[in-house]
């Protein structure tokens, strides 16, 4: 769980993104992601989009372009290869790192419809979340299902909220918690299966907090490694060779590999006695060596 001091983990996200606009001088880093795909698009006003004729064409620098008038696409009949052709063509790319489009997530849709009892404190030493309700008192199989749906969210304030609702919720849950794991599968699931290594971090994290949350929620895991865990294995070798040198980043937790290699361990010592913890993590990543037995 999260400690006092210091920023939580929604703030460092934040911190994080200002100064990567900062170190790479690109102020419009979100703006582009957002045009190829990786992040949803929001509506264009709140009582919807605006028609589609009234937008300019625009090129892949988001500059506009002129219009050009659309022409009948015209069918010709494929001219058969000539013997000189070159048919040594390589084969695709697999694609297995490559991010994947994001869609909307439900906590973006229920929070812009006002159904969640959460918004944002800006006070003066950094943003915290307000909760309209007290905690111990939401239905947990309504909130935190939307909330971890939220972790793949990269605009804020959906992923502030989302991912310091979760920390939020875990930590008052207790006995809340273990009923409704279930239900949580498929919301981190998608969450890593959109391979962008920011938010693939960011469910890790949250993943390891769920299973020290509360007894026996490590050992109701056991039966979805086969969901969550084909990620974490292609993942698993992504470290950062720096050689010599000495990553002065290690606080902030966003190796991908060591992350990885972390929540294994956490997940093999939270799930259980017996060795069926470890055969069913071995059986999804065969390179994963158990740190209890040795």
């Amino acid at each position: 769980m999260q400690s006092g001091r210091g920023p939580s983990a929604a703030a460092c996200l934040m911190l994080e993104d200002q100064l990567k606009r900062m170190v790479r001088g690109d102020a419009k880093l979100k703006h582009r992601e957002k045009r190829m795909g990786f992040i949803p698009k929001g509506s264009d006003t709140p009582f919807g989009d605006f028609p589609k004729e009234a937008f300019a064409a625009r090129d892949e620098n988001g500059k506009k372009t002129p219009r050009t008038p659309r022409t009948p696409p015209i069918c010709t009949p494929r001219s058969p290869r000539a013997p000189g052709d070159d048919c040594n063509v390589a084969p695709p790319v697999a694609g297995a790192f490559l991010r994947r489009a994001a869609t909307a997530s439900e906590f973006r849709r229920f929070y812009d419809r006002g159904d969640l009892p959460i918004q944002v404190h800006h006070g003066g030493t950094g943003n915290k979340v307000l909760w309209k309700v007290e905690i111990d008192k939401l239905d947990y199989h309504h909130y935190l299902p939307i909330f971890c749906d939220g972790l793949r969210e990269k605009e804020d304030p959906y992923r502030f909220l989302a991912v310091q609702g979760v920390y939020d919720l875990l930590e008052k849950g207790r006995s809340k918690i273990l009923p409704i794991v279930p239900q949580l599968i498929i919301p981190l699931k998608t969450a890593l299966n959109t391979r962008d290594p920011e938010v693939i971090g960011t469910t890790l994290k949250v993943m390891q907090a769920l299973v020290t949350s509360a007894e026996m929620v490590g050992e109701a895991l056991v039966p979805y490694y086969r969901q969550l865990l084909p990620v974490l294995n292609i993942f698993r070798s992504s470290n950062n060779n720096l050689g010599d040198r000495i990553d002065y980043g290690q606080r902030k937790r966003v190796c991908l590999g060591d992350l990885i290699e972390e929540t294994l361990q956490c997940l093999e010592m939270h799930g259980g006695e017996g060795e069926e913890t470890f055969i069913n993590i071995k059986y999804m990543v065969p390179t994963y060596e158990s740190t209890v037995a040795n």
